[in-house]
């Protein structure tokens, strides 16, 4: 009876300690906890949590132990090459840590989404325009596509020897597009134009020399703010990011 009762609160004190560790792999624990960890991570990535999973985390957290206990035996960590992949390693953790602090503690509030899409709105604001355009590398050549045009020819037609792929396949078209699209001596141009008309003298790019017509102008559309909002969140975040690495950098003593 006394020996029962011995073996009863030898059980009742292991308990515990059993529940809190999810294996002892050579009188090393793995604590429980590191497989809720594992599970929160996978959940996250939208793995279904099932107690298959739990099982399969748990065996990979022995394996990794039972490797980890034979690479130490073996002085595997000592070497310098390992002892360097190991900094960079914890480095690398570290920083992703202080970054991910810095943005829990720092939160992109609404007022501050509002603004900034009132800001790129105002100064994305303006007219779109649905231009053509025959790209050639001489002026000689584009002044040969004026001319052609002024006899009667179809822009359509001769696009298709411009150097521009993408549009000479399209007659020519480059679609809807804000002026500031494109580079600088083709967007004055192009807003220099009425609707129908095309640019009288070649246009001289870094591209080559650029025959433009213009089909149609019409105001810029823009997003409605909920439509956009994850984006302009991710920007502001991103910049108020940059902004906290900048700040460190400036602040920081280098010799």
């Amino acid at each position: 009876m006394k020996r029962m009762l011995v073996c009863t609160a030898i059980l009742a004190m292991s308990a515990p300690v059993f529940a809190q560790n999810a294996a002892i792999v050579n009188g090393k624990a793995i604590p429980s906890q590191r497989v809720d960890q594992f599970v929160e991570i996978l959940s996250a990535q939208g793995q279904p949590v099932t107690p298959e999973l739990r099982s399969q985390i748990r065996e990979e957290l022995i394996n990794r132990e039972i490797f980890l206990q034979e690479a130490e035996k073996r002085g595997v960590a000592k070497k310098p090459e390992v002892q360097a992949e190991i900094d960079l390693n914890r480095q690398s953790v570290l920083i992703r840590a202080l970054f991910s602090d810095y943005i829990e503690s720092h939160p992109i509030t609404d007022d501050a989404i509002k603004a900034e899409y009132e800001r790129v709105k105002t100064e994305q604001s303006g007219d779109e325009y649905l231009a053509s355009h025959i790209l050639v590398d001489t002026e000689e050549e584009a002044n040969k596509i004026l001319a052609s045009l002024k006899g009667g020819a179809q822009f359509e037609e001769l696009a298709k020897q411009s150097k521009d792929p993408g549009s000479a396949a399209n007659g020519g078209s480059l679609g809807w597009s804000p002026a500031a699209t494109y580079v600088e001596p083709f967007a004055k141009a192009l807003e220099g134009l009425k609707k129908g008309e095309t640019t009288a003298q070649p246009v001289k790019s870094d591209f080559g020399y650029h025959v433009i017509f213009l089909e149609d102008v019409r105001p810029q559309s823009f997003p409605e703010l909920e439509q956009v909002r994850d984006q302009v969140e991710e920007g502001l975040r991103q910049q108020q990011l940059h902004d906290f690495q900048s700040s460190l950098r400036a602040n920081a003593k280098i010799q």
